[in-house]
């Protein structure tokens, strides 16, 4: 075994042991947390979105860490563009022009996002839109190399995109497991977890 698969191996027994001393629901949920909850849930119900969804999507854009900044611009806890930004503030009258501030942001999100279904009225066509653009996605339906009925896409010609969606959908089903139905959560999370690589890293 060479070094790195034993560094793998390591940290994989070390997590596996905090889970079994916090049990696999508290761990999980440390992992998956849901900073912001008051604003997620205030706007995602303002905006009829999913808030499980909004969670999968800032976990995937910036790890809840209020401050990020892309290469590309995009700013905060949902990674806005200033180009989303202005339109938003424009659209909802917002006087705080501060895009770090996590309840700008996450409003901003949320009426971006609640945008993207009126358009596409699908949720994986969604999720590519936020993050490979709408205009990309539209002509993506408009190609039969990507579409066969212009209304759902069989590929993603962006890498980046294609991981992208594949990685918030699997957020937002584990985010669902751990927070929808807390009655039903223990026994889910016995049904979807094992201790083996392969789920470990579904679960990661």
């Amino acid at each position: 075994m060479n070094r790195k698969s034993s560094f793998i191996v390591c940290i994989i027994t070390v997590c596996l042991i905090i889970g079994g001393v916090l049990n696999i629901k508290n761990f999980l949920q440390i992992i998956y947390p849901t900073h912001y909850e008051e604003y997620v849930y205030e706007y995602s119900k303002e905006y009829n979105i999913d808030p499980y969804l909004v969670f999968a999507i800032i976990k995937t854009e910036s790890k809840f860490f209020p401050y990020a900044k892309s290469s590309k611009e995009a700013k905060g806890l949902m990674q806005i563009s200033e180009g989303t930004q202005k339109w938003a503030m424009e659209d909802l009258n917002i006087e705080n022009s501060n895009i770090f501030d996590p309840q700008v942001n996450i409003k901003i999100g949320c009426w971006y996002i609640n945008k993207l279904f009126e358009q596409f009225e699908d949720i994986d066509l969604v999720i590519a839109a936020y993050n490979g653009g709408s205009g990309n996605v539209d002509k993506w339906l408009k190609d039969d190399r990507y579409s066969y009925n212009g209304i759902n896409l069989t590929n993603i010609p962006f890498k980046e995109t294609k991981n992208y969606v594949n990685k918030v959908k699997k957020y937002h089903k584990i985010y669902k497991i751990l927070y929808e139905k807390r009655g039903e959560t223990n026994e889910k999370i016995k049904n979807y977890f094992s201790f083996n690589y392969y789920h470990f890293s579904f679960w990661m």
